[in-house]
């Protein structure tokens, strides 16, 4: 795999804080574009003291992790990272004729990736707070081993490094509910995907930051991180697959942000282009999307569209075709399927569908599921005296469930 040209970090940095352009990134910072250009260059030179805070202020990371090297080891302005970075252990990655002091066997790629790969398969059975300090452990320690290698060893360990810190932003931001701390591990996965030079692995990146703007609300600051997704998914060659995901992310950008008529529409095209399939696979790592999953964004799209009739038929054949390990999505899909009952006027059957979601997520936390019951909860506060709500509320409010919910 090719050295990456040019100041990944950087220009990563710049993308992730929604300056899609250098240009952008000049205008806030009161420099010419030139001096951005020189910035994200082979070897950008040290930023004049008059612009270093401004700098760190608007990307949020220090100089050295925004892929800068002081000239004469001197301090840098800002506060330091909260986690070792790539900059600051690897090395300046643009500089590939630079021999490691230590240099590892090119067997360090294929093991450091092995536990990469079995993270991403412990993440659908692991509780989310005992996994999560092992994927930021081993991402720490392939940041370690990014200074000891070259060449494609370091591709191939740098490309591993990005799905660790991936998984560890989806962990963080499904699982935990921290979308800040999440925003900026997946900045540092979308840096070792810049050292990587994997632009497929990018656009998951990217594509995974957008989710944190469409919660809050913010569409234009995830459409703009779609917009740069599929831009590195053209980079490709991307699978049907991968586009079809990207596809569903959209859609769940524009359920959140209110428009349900695009939502459906991107659906619908993810739909044929997994009918008509491709001729490149895909990436190991995207373990998380499939044509069920597809159905599932459907199904809420359809009830956030207030299609109750499609939105029961479309879930309830998405419950039947989950696969076993699917513990996660299944806690989702029922809580969908509760508030559609809710929304038909229906409470005793959107609580049995509740009580179903909660002895799902007993087994296997999700919050995202979590968040799905509550939301129901809220729904049925006109049925608040009526029995089977009560017995909601019992097990919702119960001891385990009170303190699992807030300890996560």
């Amino acid at each position: 795999m090719p050295q990456p040209t040019g100041n990944a970090r950087l220009r990563a940095a710049r993308i992730a804080a929604g300056y899609a352009s250098q240009q952008a990134l000049a205008t806030v910072l009161g420099v010419g574009v030139r001096q951005v250009r020189r910035w994200e260059s082979p070897n950008p030179p040290w930023p004049h003291p008059d612009v270093q805070q401004a700098l760190v202020a608007a990307l949020g990371q220090d100089l050295r992790d925004l892929g800068f090297t002081a000239p004469d080891g001197r301090d840098q302005p800002g506060s330091a990272p909260r986690r070792p970075a790539l900059g600051a252990l690897s090395g300046h990655a643009t500089v590939p004729s630079q021999t490691p002091a230590t240099v590892q066997p090119a067997t360090v790629a294929s093991d450091f990736a092995a536990v990469t790969r079995a993270h991403r398969r412990l993440y659908w059975s692991v509780a989310p707070a005992t996994l999560h300090p092992a994927v930021l452990a081993h991402a720490t320690l392939g940041c370690a081993l990014l200074a000891e290698t070259a060449g494609q060893t370091r591709s191939a360990v740098a490309a591993a490094i990005a799905e660790s810190y991936l998984l560890a932003g989806r962990i963080e931001f499904f699982d935990m509910r921290e979308p800040d701390r999440a925003s900026a591990t997946l900045l540092r996965a979308l840096q070792a995907a810049g050292e990587a030079d994997d632009p497929l692995l990018g656009s998951a990146v990217l594509a995974h930051m957008a989710f944190i703007p469409a919660w809050a609300g913010d569409r234009s600051a995830a459409v703009e991180r779609m917009v740069a997704a599929r831009t590195y998914a053209r980079r490709g060659p991307a699978s049907a697959e991968l586009l079809a995901w990207l596809d569903a992310v959209e859609a769940e950008v524009e359920t959140r942000c209110g428009h349900t008529r695009t939502a459906l529409h991107l659906i619908g095209h993810g739909e044929d282009l997994l009918a008509a399939g491709g001729e490149h696979g895909s990436p190991d790592w995207l373990d998380w999307f499939s044509p069920v999953r597809l159905a599932a964004f459907k199904g809420n799209t359809q009830l956030k569209s207030g299609h109750l009739p499609n939105a029961r038929e479309t879930l309830l054949s998405v419950l039947d075709a989950l696969p076993a390990a699917e513990d996660k999505q299944k806690s989702v899909v029922l809580g969908d399927l509760a508030a559609v009952e809710a929304a038909a006027g229906n409470p005793e059957e959107a609580c049995r569908y509740a009580l179903l979601a909660l002895d799902q997520l007993a087994v296997t936390w999700y919050a995202m599921g979590m968040d799905r019951v509550s939301e129901v909860r809220r729904q049925l506060a006109p049925h608040q005296h009526e029995q089977c709500v009560r017995e909601l509320d019992d097990r919702l409010y119960g001891w385990t469930t009170t303190v699992s919910a807030l300890a996560r």
